[in-house]
């Protein structure tokens, strides 16, 4: 189901109180992933859907372990900005992610090194089948379940592969993340908590990933 966004806001469509509050809910967010070891340096970007349908997302080059409220900024639904500050390049990606699934509440963009070895060890994309953790996941309540998680070749046109994403789940089954290669992964929910849900559950998997693959090929 694909969500509308309004691109014509004002700053009184959305209060002070919402959005200081969204703000420190990506700040607690950033603060768990980077003591995960999943945002190193400057990497990933973290936002969420306000209710006027304008999006809080983290600023560019900013520490995801240290941000404050001044890191957090408004774009709309092409990912211009709303209060002059600068946006990440991959904020189109975040925003593809909101007008395709309207009960979406939370995109999370980590640069996990998980991420990253998967898409190293798997070409187009990996199957994660018979976990109990995939219960974690969005619409999964038993182990029994095949998860088909993409990898897009990375791209410094953003918009382009944003394209790419949107044709793939265009004709794919629903997908509760995607990996660039080299780069790390997207994931999302109705909240900032159940992103971070799934997440977590997705780089736990990730890693028996990694290292059965190391176990099988020694």
């Amino acid at each position: 189901m694909t969500a509308s966004i309004g691109s014509q806001v004002t700053d009184s469509m959305i209060t002070s109180d919402e959005f200081l509050e969204t703000a420190r809910q990506l700040i607690a967010a950033g603060r768990f992933i980077d003591r995960k070891g999943w945002v190193p340096a400057t990497s990933g970007n973290f936002s969420a859907r306000l209710s006027d349908g304008t999006l809080a997302i983290t600023v560019s080059g900013k520490h995801k372990g240290h941000l404050v409220i001044e890191d957090i900024m408004r774009v709309d639904a092409q990912g211009c900005s709303l209060d002059g500050k600068k946006p990440s390049a991959e904020t189109w990606l975040h925003t593809g992610i909101y007008r395709r699934f309207a009960d979406v509440q939370a995109v999370l963009h980590p640069h996990s090194l998980n991420a990253v070895l998967i898409s190293k060890l798997f070409k187009n994309e990996m199957v994660l089948a018979d976990y109990e953790l995939l219960k974690a996941l969005p619409g999964i309540d038993t182990h029994e379940s095949r998860v088909q998680i993409p990898i897009f070749a990375n791209d410094q046109d953003i918009q382009r592969l944003s394209q790419q994403v949107d044709r793939y789940m265009d004709t794919q089954t629903p997908i509760p993340a995607y990996i660039i290669a080299g780069h790390g992964f997207y994931t999302w929910g109705n909240s900032v908590i159940d992103a971070l849900r799934h997440l977590e559950a997705l780089e736990f998997l990730f890693e028996c990933e990694v290292r059965l693959y190391g176990a099988q090929n020694r």
